[in-house]
């Protein structure tokens, strides 16, 4: 048996053979062309051949693992209308009157060089999407189907490393895991595998002693039978009888807790003290709702609208969104579906908006900030709103809220719509509505701002990014990323009391939501709903049904608070 280690990114444990799988970039050739401005034309017409490529894959990954994650193909599409990017293919076409796939694979290498030697990790993933936009316009340009790997069994993939483009084109039901030599737990393919839940190991290379041995010897592994351990960060080859055998007996361990689970399904999220906290899913597309129904989630806690705007070249008509309002309410039937309003900017970009590239993104134009700076969008995904809340039971929650002063913004503009659509004869719903608390001036002025609407929702992501002042993506600042932060946690602790003395509720959708190191804590605290992802649903439910605060509140807010 050989071991090999690596940096697990999604635990868990698979059994079966080892697939390498090896690609090979297009073969790019140098030719001289005699018109120029024609082999200009040619690359151009194959961008819009990526363009649409890339719109199915985010489609696909978004129908997979969610709008959140499919958003690391809305990033490629903006590699595809980076000005420096495209200037210095076609000026190396026109230059020296080469081929477009020459330009193209040269100026690729160039960026990807000079990505992949910042020290910044981070930086350093830019390598691979480059890359990965490159292979997609030298497939274009040659009108090639690519390197699709096609699986015959459920296998272990072994790569060097896996482009998102290629991880979402493998047939999801035979991988059982994914292995690569590169790579880092922060990586586009990590997080894909991470949302596929799929036993995942990365960076193999950098635990390889002998040199040639890093891929050449990998190479050799396939076909062979192989163990997976997500948990541990171990590929195991060709183990022996006694290993294989303890190892399935974990995995069946595990298929026994994902059972336990499923008996879950059908029960309510009741405290052993008599307290129901229910447990509702963050949606991000029409996958998400088809998941949050399998996992019997009590509600939508967070409906993420942006997808309607990511997915289209321009804006989505006031009956295109009613439409598919509508169709979430229906299907939910009589659980609340909370809507949240358009939240673009950053790194969820529409080319449409025209917003411009800012020094610093997450702290500028976004939310409901460019809802509030082109009030014509907003009122259309109002109306859509007010009209679709006729057909079940709707939230309103509005993004990135700073102030009162734009809470009673929005709250004048909904009363405008109202009364046009009361004039119109159209009906539409008394819907609750509500913010998320997501910036430290909004949990600082909570008790403010609960004056203003029906409820809050903290958004733990962002809260703690802001509360820290630390990039959660940037892998430099790791041992400084702290979600148990005393700060974090009295923020969240402030806002569900100040929203409980103003007689509102107040739930959690954010990714500690779901930590069930905290559950008892967020119950202590009082929280009334937690939102996760719906693959979280079941877990966060039994874990909410073994737990009694009454009698450990102060001990248990104290532990965490005050240390």
């Amino acid at each position: 048996m050989k071991i090999y280690r690596g940096k697990s990114v999604c635990a868990g444990i698979a059994i079966g053979k080892i697939y390498v799988y090896q690609k090979g970039r297009q073969s790019v050739t140098r030719y001289q062309v005699e018109n120029a401005d024609a082999e200009v034309m040619r690359f151009r017409e194959a961008l819009g051949r990526a363009e649409a490529q890339l719109s199915h894959f985010y489609e696909e990954a978004a129908h997979q693992v969610g709008e959140a994650d499919a958003a690391i193909f809305s990033g490629y599409q903006m590699i595809l209308h980076d000005r420096e990017y495209l200037e210095s293919i076609e000026g190396r076409i026109r230059g020296r009157s080469v081929n477009a796939e020459y330009a193209v694979a040269t100026i690729s290498d160039n960026y990807v060089a000079m990505f992949s030697s910042l020290e910044d990790e981070y930086m350093q993933t830019k390598a691979v999407d480059v890359r990965d936009v490159s292979e997609r316009i030298l497939e274009a340009l040659s009108d090639s189907p690519g390197g699709k790997a096609r699986l015959e069994e459920p296998v272990i993939v072994v790569a060097q490393d896996l482009a998102p483009s290629e991880t979402i084109q493998l047939d999801r039901k035979k991988v059982l895991s994914f292995v690569t030599l590169g790579g880092s737990p922060t990586s586009h393919t990590a997080i894909l595998a991470r949302s596929m839940g799929i036993p995942a190991l990365v960076g193999l290379a950098s635990h390889i002693t002998e040199g040639a041995e890093k891929w050449e010897g990998l190479k050799s592994l396939h076909g062979k039978l192989a163990v997976v351990d997500g948990n541990t960060g171990v590929l195991m080859v060709e183990p022996d009888e006694a290993t294989i055998l303890y190892m399935r007996q974990l995995q069946e361990r595990e298929q026994a807790q994902r059972a336990l689970l499923l008996s879950m399904k059908g029960k309510k999220s009741v405290t052993l003290d008599g307290r129901h906290v229910p447990v509702c899913a963050n949606v991000g597309n029409r996958g998400g709702l088809e998941q949050t129904l399998e996992n019997d989630a009590e509600g939508i806690g967070l409906f993420r609208s942006e997808y309607l705007y990511l997915e289209k070249d321009t804006y989505p008509t006031e009956q295109e969104q009613f439409e598919i309002y509508k169709m979430v309410l229906e299907k939910m039937g009589d659980r609340r579906v909370i809507i949240r309003t358009l939240d673009v900017g950053a790194d969820k970009q529409a080319d449409y908006f025209a917003l411009v590239n800012e020094e610093n993104p997450a702290m500028g134009l976004r939310g409901i900030r460019v809802s509030l700076t082109w009030p014509e969008v907003f009122k259309v995904q109002l109306r859509a709103l007010l009209r679709a809340g006729a057909f079940g039971r709707l939230a309103i929650m509005y993004p990135m809220i700073t102030s009162v002063k734009e809470v009673r913004q929005i709250h004048t503009l909904v009363e405008e719509i109202k009364r046009d659509l009361q004039t119109e004869g159209i009906p539409y719903g008394n819907v609750e509505q509500g913010i998320m608390i997501e910036t430290p001036a909004a949990a600082v002025t909570s008790d403010l701002l609960a004056k203003e609407v029906d409820f809050f929702s903290i958004g733990t992501n962002d809260l703690s990014q802001y509360g820290m002042a630390i990039d959660r993506q940037n892998p430099q600042l790791e041992d400084f990323y702290d979600p148990y932060h005393p700060a974090i946690l009295r923020m969240i602790a402030q806002t569900i009391q100040n929203a409980h003395r103003a007689g509102i509720w107040c739930g959690i959708c954010g990714e500690l939501g779901a930590d069930l190191g905290l559950t008892e804590l967020f119950l202590a605290m009082g929280v009334d709903e937690l939102s996760v992802s719906p693959v979280s649903v079941l877990p966060l439910r039994s874990k909410i049904r073994q737990i009694s605060v009454k009698e450990r509140r102060e001990e248990v807010l104290g532990k965490w608070l005050q240390e």
